[in-house]
């Protein structure tokens, strides 16, 4: 009998582990950054990063307006692009996704981006797809209308580092838990 039971606990203990791991999930807005400095760079190494940036369907037909972006890590790694946009090559249309080749220092995991928009036209993006060497890829969902002339986006660094401080002190409760449930029966 204690061998069923034990088995059955443990394995229920497995099933709220992943359940737990697979329900952490970061819904947040995207907001201004008037404070956001993008002179702090630092030129550790060259990597090569690809950017895919949707531009929503409810959008204007297209943009004419200054497209900038900067995103990096929470170690301070920055990369900085002063000008997406290209008009002959009619980025940013409604509807459509761009791909950039960047290069820029090697950032960890990227946990920030911003978006820079300067002109008339205004523009809407669904999202921004970041691809690194040393990074997993990273989606973060705009779906908003950048304001013109102010940095705007997401910095998850602080969130993503307390969400992960506090997955961990799960895991490692719930696997002591399994030990002492699985040694007292």
């Amino acid at each position: 009998m204690k061998g069923p039971v034990s088995f059955l606990l443990l394995l229920s203990l497995i099933f709220i582990l992943f359940t737990e791991a697979k329900s952490t999930s970061f819904q947040l807005q995207p907001r201004a950054f008037e404070s956001f400095n993008v002179s702090y760079i630092q030129n550790l190494g060259s990597c090569s990063y690809t950017v895919i940036i949707t531009t929503s369907c409810s959008s204007s037909k297209y943009t004419r307006d200054q497209i900038s972006i900067a995103f990096g890590d929470a170690y301070g790694n920055q990369i900085y692009v002063p000008r997406l946009d290209d008009p002959s090559t009619r980025a940013f249309e409604r509807c459509s996704s761009d791909t950039f080749q960047l290069t820029g220092p090697c950032a960890y995991q990227i946990c920030y981006v911003y978006l820079y928009r300067s002109g008339p036209d205004g523009w809407k993006p669904e999202s921004v797809k970041i691809y690194g060497y040393n990074t997993r890829a990273v989606t973060f969902n705009y779906n908003t209308f950048i304001p013109g002339d102010t940095w705007y986006g997401f910095n998850l660094c602080q969130s993503a580092s307390s969400s992960n401080h506090q997955s961990v002190s799960r895991w490692f409760i719930y696997v002591i838990l399994g030990f002492v449930i699985t040694f007292v029966l």
